[in-house]
């Protein structure tokens, strides 16, 4: 296991790379973007009043993600909601090196596919600094979840960090390690040409 290199991350460094030096014309290899962390965050707003679904929330990121998760808790208090400073509201995991790797292939090979009616994610979600957000509806697309188990249906966001330093590097970037984006116009306008 000493030499164990993830499948995505080796396909990164031979194949990836070169196709975006190719593509933005960098000189130097430090320069092609690379992905950092990827971050999986799930709200619970229900966690004020029940402590069971807290509870389920973190053991399902930890199926999901292979990490435990940290909980995160309210920083003001808002009487509207009926929460106050300190509270847990969420919990959410960030994953670097092979668990990020491993967790990406895992995300866009078996868990976007089984999502229903599946078309692709959209573009629209960067932030202008080359990070990326992406909604998942479900938590049952992932095979660790065991839909029998499941009291509700609830989601998460994933957020993909990159070194990037605009969106479309981000895009190029996410694209190239195989990302199931909804196909841009000007793309479809591409092949037709």
């Amino acid at each position: 296991m000493e030499n164990y290199q993830p499948r995505l991350k080796a396909e990164y460094d031979e194949r990836v790379v070169p196709a975006l030096v190719k593509q933005f014309g960098y000189t130097n290899a430090m320069e092609v973007p690379r992905l950092t962390k990827v971050v999986v965050n799930k709200g619970v707003g229900e966690a004020a009043s029940t402590k069971k679904v807290l509870d389920d929330a973190i053991e399902e990121l930890r199926r999901v993600t292979g990490q435990h998760p940290v909980i995160a808790k309210a920083r003001k208090s808002v009487s509207n909601f009926k929460l106050r400073q300190g509270m847990p509201i969420g919990a959410y995991v960030t994953l670097r090196g092979e668990r990020m790797w491993e967790f990406f292939d895992r995300l866009v090979s078996l868990a976007l596919p089984r999502v229903r009616d599946f078309r692709g994610v959209p573009d629209r979600s960067f932030d202008g600094r080359g990070n990326y957000s992406l909604g998942v509806k479900e938590q049952i697309i992932f095979p660790e979840i065991d839909i029998d188990k499941v009291n509700r249906i609830s989601g998460f966001d994933v957020t993909f960090v990159t070194t990037a330093q605009t969106d479309e590097e981000a895009y190029a970037l996410l694209k190239e390690l195989g990302m199931p984006f909804v196909r841009r116009r000007e793309e479809v306008q591409q092949q037709e040409a």
